[in-house]
């Protein structure tokens, strides 16, 4: 089977490298106070791509940490896929323009959902949806509010709009170490012809053996987004790469 991608995320709060427990603003967590730093030394890893989040951005509705955001693209030449506070065409367009390579719509999927096919009309390839779920339902305006609309039907609704990629966080596991979510994950790739990447609770080299052995089975499993456990250092992202490889 091909291998599985490996995004490191990098979680922007106040111009300074994060992680949140469960999305918990007040729970964060600083790595790095030099974004473009920390994104070229996941670079220098072996990473093919960067997860990066506005979570300012998220909770206000619109781009907050743009310096850092810049920072990170000058420091590096893989590939950045960003969300948080994405919420119209002129924020796409400008982050598409700033060098971004592919922009996660969160919130406005949920809310708008005819702004995600007019931004994959606009731009094929380079439009991913972020569904993050609290207990199976769709949380948005950065988990502050959860949805009565299950993963599932969020996702199906853009089968045929060219979407990219659908990133899956599971909330209650974000920032935990306990593990993915991989029942709710597989099933939502079995439920979609989009490319899920899974996210939201990897804590060691054997989550990502259980995601590899689940992807196995659940071919629509194309990559895994890890945060915590990278900073951390209980994940090696040398080892990371080989076993997503195999």
């Amino acid at each position: 089977m091909p291998a599985l991608t490996l995004y490191p995320a990098i979680d922007l709060k106040d111009g300074a490298c994060v992680r949140l427990r469960r999305g918990e603003m007040d729970q964060a967590t600083v790595y790095s106070d030099d974004p473009g730093a920390q994104a070229r030394a996941w670079q220098d890893a072996g990473c093919a791509w960067l997860h990066v989040v506005d979570l300012n951005g998220a909770f206000a509705g619109r781009p907050v940490n743009g310096a850092a955001v810049a920072a990170i693209l000058a420091a590096v030449r893989v590939p950045v896929q960003l969300g948080g506070g994405i919420r119209d065409m002129a924020g796409i367009e400008a982050w598409l323009s700033a060098g971004i390579a592919r922009v996660i719509l969160g919130s406005a999927a949920a809310k708008n959902p005819e702004l995600v096919r007019e931004a994959c009309r606009a731009h094929p390839g380079r439009i991913a949806v972020g569904i993050d779920a609290r207990d199976g339902f769709v949380a948005t305006e950065g988990w502050a509010e959860t949805t009565t609309l299950s993963a599932t039907e969020l996702a199906a609704r853009f089968d045929d709009a060219g979407v990219s990629a659908i990133i899956f966080t599971d909330i209650g596991r974000d920032g935990m170490l306990s593990g993915l979510n991989l029942e709710r994950t597989a099933s939502l790739a079995d439920g979609t012809l989009i490319p899920v990447i899974a996210s939201g609770g990897v804590g060691s080299l054997g989550d990502l053996r259980a995601l590899r052995r689940t992807a196995a089975a659940s071919p629509g499993i194309v990559g895994v987004i890890v945060g915590r456990a990278l900073y951390d250092g209980r994940v090696d992202p040398a080892e990371a790469l080989t076993l997503l490889a195999e």
